[in-house]
């Protein structure tokens, strides 16, 4: 295809994504033209920085969600109807992070911080750095960190879901915890 036809086709497809709002706005059914459209973009975008199928998955639902429920909000700017989406999906990374950051400080016992919107490269790094020294946590360990953080369950809860007692949860959340803040010293030292 030559340049032209290219551009043209882009313009087309605009066009078209602009009407399946439009007929959305007007019609809430008709969302799932926009959803099929769109579902793949968002997955892979919520996969590439969760580095969990399951939490991608709840994170795209959520996001999909979200997008209904305040479509009659959204104004077409003429770009993409999926970067209106990335937004909503990163809003929804940024509050699960500060939602870990603010756990974490409460269990450790330490005054809570406030919690502060990434608004730097070096709070996104900080932020990713974290979810990688979860990832790399012992498999108990990183579980109960995940239970009690991120699906915010009591340690009863975590205790009965994985068989052990309330006493071995809280151990293995302080050794989680532990290497956690050994692995953030150790990057931040360097």
């Amino acid at each position: 295809m030559a340049s032209g036809e290219l551009a043209a086709q882009g313009f087309i497809e605009k066009a078209d994504e602009r009407l399946l709002v439009q007929a959305a706005q007007k019609d809430p059914a008709k969302f799932a033209e926009l959803y099929e459209l769109n579902f793949d973009r968002v997955y892979a975008f919520a996969v590439r920085r969760l580095h969990s199928r399951d939490k991608a998955e709840d994170l795209t639902a959520e996001v999909f969600r979200k997008a209904l429920a305040n479509l009659q909000t959204y104004k077409w700017r003429d770009v993409p109807f999926a970067a209106w989406l990335f937004r909503i999906a990163s809003n929804l990374i940024a509050d699960q992070a500060k939602r870990f950051s603010r756990e974490k400080n409460l269990v450790a016992n330490s005054p809570a911080e406030s919690p502060t919107e990434p608004s730097t490269i070096e709070a996104v790094e900080s932020h990713a750095r974290l979810f990688r020294l979860v990832q790399q946590l012992p498999n108990d360990q990183r579980r109960v960190i995940e239970m009690r953080f991120a699906d915010e369950k009591s340690i009863r809860e975590i205790a009965s879901e994985l068989g052990r007692t309330e006493g071995a949860v809280k151990q293995l959340q302080f050794r989680g915890l532990q290497n956690l803040r050994a692995g953030l010293s150790q990057k931040d030292g360097q």
